[in-house]
């Protein structure tokens, strides 16, 4: 390419600014820039200048090095509450326990005393100590059902469904108690008899002329307090009573005075 021509056409280019100049001989060489040539070429480049860096994040200073964790001085526990005593409730009164077969009694009265002239036996001793009597059950404590029947009959007795069902109205059963049966046609058994082999305190006779001390003492279908520790009731014959309504009824209001007031 022709040097000279290149340089015209850059001449032409450039106007009024000398591109190159030709140092003379032993002419020092200038390091300043030529006028207009820097700022003519730095808006020639500048479009072709990369977009400016994103600025750079300062600098984060490196985290401390771990201090070990400072346990706190210990704190001592709070004292507990006082606590009050529970209460204490008052001893229960004693609960007297009946004997197995018998029932809490009403607040019976008295029995009448003995017609003038007649002696009245007592539970020690009596004129009908003698008379013999067979029974049937095993509770000594039970409550007493005093009949007179003949022996064969008598030996039934426990199945008699009148018996039992008056006896389940008590909430009893045959169990709970005592059957005794007076072996003589005519004289009653004595209460001192009795009390030798069961501890008879409850008695319900079913016929006349049954114990001695209520012979001449007693009214049917009353129930009274012989010597202040036995209740007595008596009342009709059981094969009266069992087709009986009206003493059924009887019967019960009596029993209901004597044990469920």
């Amino acid at each position: 390419m022709d040097t000279a021509a290149t340089l015209s056409f850059f001449q032409s280019f450039y106007t009024g600014a000398a591109l190159y100049v030709v140092p003379e001989a032993n002419t020092p060489v200038t390091t300043e820039p030529v006028p207009g040539l820097v700022e003519t070429a730095a808006e020639a480049v500048a479009p072709l200048a990369p977009a400016a860096a994103s600025p750079v994040p300062p600098s984060v200073p490196p985290p401390a090095p771990p201090v070990a964790a400072v346990q706190p001085a210990a704190q001592p526990l709070p004292s507990p509450a006082p606590v009050a005593p529970a209460p204490v409730a008052p001893a229960a009164a004693p609960v007297t326990t009946q004997p197995l077969g018998t029932l809490p009694l009403a607040n019976l009265p008295a029995a009448a005393p003995a017609p003038a002239g007649r002696v009245q036996p007592t539970p020690t001793q009596s004129p009908v100590a003698h008379i013999p009597f067979s029974t049937l059950g095993s509770n000594p404590h039970g409550l007493v059902l005093l009949v007179r029947l003949p022996a064969e009959q008598f030996r039934k007795l426990p199945r008699n469904v009148f018996l039992n069902n008056l006896l389940k109205a008590l909430r009893l059963v045959m169990e709970d108690v005592v059957l005794v049966n007076v072996e003589h046609e005519k004289y009653p058994v004595a209460l001192c008899s009795l009390r030798r082999e069961i501890a008879a305190r409850q008695i319900l006779a079913f016929g006349k002329n049954l114990l001695d001390v209520a012979v001449y003492t007693t009214q049917p279908y009353e129930p009274v307090l012989l010597y202040g520790d036995t209740a007595y009731l008596g009342a009709s014959e059981i094969d009266m009573l069992e087709y009986d309504a009206g003493r059924k009824k009887q019967l019960w209001q009596a029993v209901q005075r004597m044990f469920l007031s």
